[in-house]
This record gives C-alpha cells, sequence and structure tokens, in this order.
C-alpha cells in the first residue's frame, strides 16, 4: 500500500514537472530601435537614393521600431511595427507624408520538437545580407541588392534542424511584400543554412512565384559571414533575379569587410556590383557603389559617418551634377547617423 502510494505520488509529481516545463511562460520581451541621421549630397542636391532617405543637407528622421516577443511552452509569437520614413519605404502603399506605420513582422511559431518548428504569419524576408532595422546593420545606407526586394513574405514555412551545422526551410507564401494578397498562395521558397566551422555560417536561399509587381520571378540567394577572429569579419552577400524570359532582373554581389579596433569602434567597407536586366525594356545597366562606415558604440547608441561612392556608368540612376539638370555617371554623399537600440 506504501509502495502504491509513493509510485502514485512519483507520478503525479513528475507529471506534475512535465506539464510545467511544457508551459513554461517567459516575460515579454520588448526590444527595436530609434534612429536618425544628416545627410550631404556633394553635388548639393539628392542623388543616391537609399530607399528612405533622399533628402540633402537636412536632420532628418528614420524610423522608431518597436518588437514584442512572448513564448509559453513550445508556442511563441513576434509582432513588431515601425512608425518613419525608413520603415515605410518598403510599403507598396506608402502614405501621403512617407511617416505612417508598417508591419514589420507578425508571426507565430510553434516548436514540434527541439529540431522542428513551423512559423505563420507575415516575417522580414530570408533573402538577402541587410534588413530593414538599421540597428542590425553595420552600415546605415542600405545596398541596392537590399532595395531590389524582397522585403517581407507572408505565408507558412517549417525549419528542420539535422544538427548545429545544418538546418533547412520549406515554405509557401502570398505575393512578395504584401500580408493582403489578392493572388492568394504562390510563391514557394527554401533556405539552407549550413555553417561548416566555428565563426563562418552561409545562408542558400531561393524563392520563385509572384513579387511585388505581379511577375512570375526566381530569385537565388547567397548571403554568408565568417568572423575570422575578434576584430575582423567578412560578409558576403551575391543574388541573381530572373522574371517571365530573363530578359529582366538583376546580378548583383556585395562584400562586407569590418575591422573592430576595439569593441566600441569599428570600420567598415561594402563594396558592390548591380547589373539590372532590361529596365522598361532598355539595355543592361551596371552600378559600382562603395560605403565606407564607421560605428563607434555608447551604450545602446551607435554613430554611423560614412561615406559612399557610386558609380553609374549607364546613366540608369538618374545621378545629377550640381545644377540639378546634366546627368552625370558618379554621385557621393556624406552621412552621420545615430542609432539608438534598446
Amino acid at each position: 500500500m506504501k509502495l502504491r502510494s509513493v509510485l502514485t505520488l512519483a507520478s503525479l509529481t513528475l507529471a506534475s514537472a512535465t506539464y510545467a516545463q511544457e508551459t513554461t511562460e517567459a516575460p515579454l520581451q520588448i526590444s527595436g530601435s530609434v534612429d536618425t541621421y544628416f545627410k550631404y549630397d556633394f553635388a548639393k542636391a539628392p542623388n543616391i537614393s537609399t530607399y528612405f532617405a533622399n533628402e540633402h543637407n537636412s536632420v532628418s528622421i528614420g524610423m522608431i521600431d518597436l518588437a514584442l516577443k512572448k513564448t509559453t511552452g513550445k508556442a511563441s509569437f513576434v509582432g513588431e511595427l515601425s512608425f518613419g520614413p525608413r520603415g515605410q519605404a518598403q510599403s507598396l502603399v506608402p502614405s501621403a507624408d512617407g511617416e505612417s506605420f508598417h508591419i514589420q513582422n507578425l508571426y507565430v511559431n510553434y516548436a514540434f520538437t527541439e529540431k522542428f518548428s513551423m512559423t505563420a504569419g507575415f516575417m522580414g524576408t530570408f533573402i538577402g545580407y541587410e534588413v530593414i532595422s538599421p540597428a542590425a546593420n553595420f552600415n546605415y545606407s542600405t545596398s541596392y541588392l537590399f532595395g531590389a526586394g524582397p522585403f517581407q513574405n507572408a505565408g507558412v514555412k517549417g525549419t528542420y534542424a539535422f544538427s548545429e551545422k545544418v538546418s533547412l526551410m520549406l515554405g509557401l507564401f502570398n505575393e512578395w511584400n504584401t500580408y493582403s494578397a489578392s493572388r492568394g498562395v504562390s510563391s514557394v521558397g527554401a533556405q539552407l543554412m549550413v555553417s561548416p566551422v566555428e565563426g563562418w555560417t552561409a545562408y542558400i536561399n531561393g524563392l520563385h512565384g509572384l513579387d511585388a509587381y505581379g511577375n512570375y520571378s526566381t530569385i537565388v540567394d547567397l548571403t554568408t559571414a565568417y568572423q575570422v577572429d575578434e576584430k575582423i569579419k567578412i560578409g558576403l552577400n551575391a543574388a541573381n533575379l530572373s522574371a517571365g524570359d530573363d530578359k529582366v532582373g538583376y546580378t548583383g554581389v556585395a562584400l562586407y569587410p569590418q575591422y573592430a579596433f576595439t569593441p566600441s569602434v569599428g570600420l567598415g567597407i561594402r563594396a558592390e556590383y548591380m547589373n539590372f536586366k532590361g529596365i522598361s525594356g532598355a539595355p543592361d545597366a551596371s552600378v559600382l557603389s562603395g560605403t565606407l562606415s564607421a560605428n563607434i558604440k555608447a551604450g545602446g547608441l551607435t554613430f554611423i559617418p560614412e561615406v559612399r561612392f557610386d558609380n553609374d556608368k549607364d546613366l540608369s540612376q538618374g545621378f545629377l551634377k550640381s545644377d540639378g539638370i546634366t546627368a552625370t555617371k558618379s554621385a557621393s554623399q556624406f552621412s552621420l547617423a545615430a542609432v539608438y537600440a534598446f
């Protein structure tokens, strides 16, 4: 009788502990960023478009980004909103003043096992190296590859981790960049993550389906970063997009070497080549861009002084000289940004 009671008590204790473990509730996490900047174009007029900051000789705002995350047991959610021109620049339907809010992420996740999980909702894209939030980028201005998109994908995806070094994601998505798709589920995507050695991670990404403009497009993307040591980091992004009969699209590559003098001071370069195919029926057009940025950190605040030089040999980007009329192949600018992350 005593033995039965002890076994019963042990069973109840184990069941209670298992239930408590499965329903462990983590506190609500709040994070985000705020950014502002000054930009001066050496042609004394707006020239290089960074997909959100086109002002010249102006102290301007980027955005406020607010993210919420909650985990209860195996289930979690993420909700992220941005307010301001930087976030709104990624919207298909910007407001009149360009400063209304934009949903960056709104999704739920469930971890069925330690290796397999599924996510559904509106998610920041898995394509590319740079992201919308400036707190997650070393450079303040954004690359041509980033501007080509996509920015977000609405849909459902499953991720399986074969090990700490290899995982695979497969997903079904709406057309790119919208959470209220008129064409329904129309894209399929995949991501293979490999981490061959410590400090080196590579993502091989693919996405096929309707893009934001109603074209059936295929994008293949490689995003990788290698932390060589405590001071040196090298990143790379290469992508090719083809639409229709492959007469429209782009091919681009960007290299990101960075050096940390101290934990608070770093210097980085973005060297990018972008070739646009068949813009409005025109021949291919290519752009070379070089960006030198410093990161100077004080607590949650990062100052980013930056100089950028672009060369557009085919005059496809509309660069103008200081008279505001004459087309030119080159453009350059200086910016100083302040980004606070919390």
